[in-house]
């Protein structure tokens, strides 16, 4: 008998949480203007999520993937919100920017999500 999504997203976060260090997921909303400031200021959220990390492989770089960039995997569940290129990943201290988000999904349901780091 196959899992149900509700099955598989219990088992992905089951799964980053025990093989998976913690990493600081940022979600940005964008600010409003400050007619006194003459700024943007966005607006943060961060949340301590399990997350597994590894590099990308020589054969990835090219085009939209660079040397030194990193893929990040967390369970669906972890997050409130599915991420966008606006948020920011922390991993020890280092603010990662997210390139990409791709996400592995079972009957229309969010399982996790891959996303490709660059700091």
């Amino acid at each position: 008998m196959p899992l149900k999504p509700q099955g598989l997203k219990k088992a992905a976060a089951k799964v980053l949480a025990a093989v998976g260090g913690n990493v600081t997921f940022r979600s940005v909303t964008p600010g409003t203007y400050n007619t006194s400031t003459g700024k943007v200021v966005d607006s943060v959220s961060d949340t301590t999520v399990k997350g597994f990390i590894k590099g990308v492989t020589a054969k990835e770089v090219g085009g939209l993937i660079q040397s030194g960039d990193r893929r990040l995997t967390v369970a669906a569940s972890s997050l409130t919100s599915t991420p966008s290129t606006a948020d920011r990943v922390i991993i020890s201290s280092v603010t990662y920017q997210i390139i990409s988000v791709n996400t592995v999904e079972q009957a229309n349901t969010a399982i996790s999500y891959e996303l490709v780091l660059r700091s």
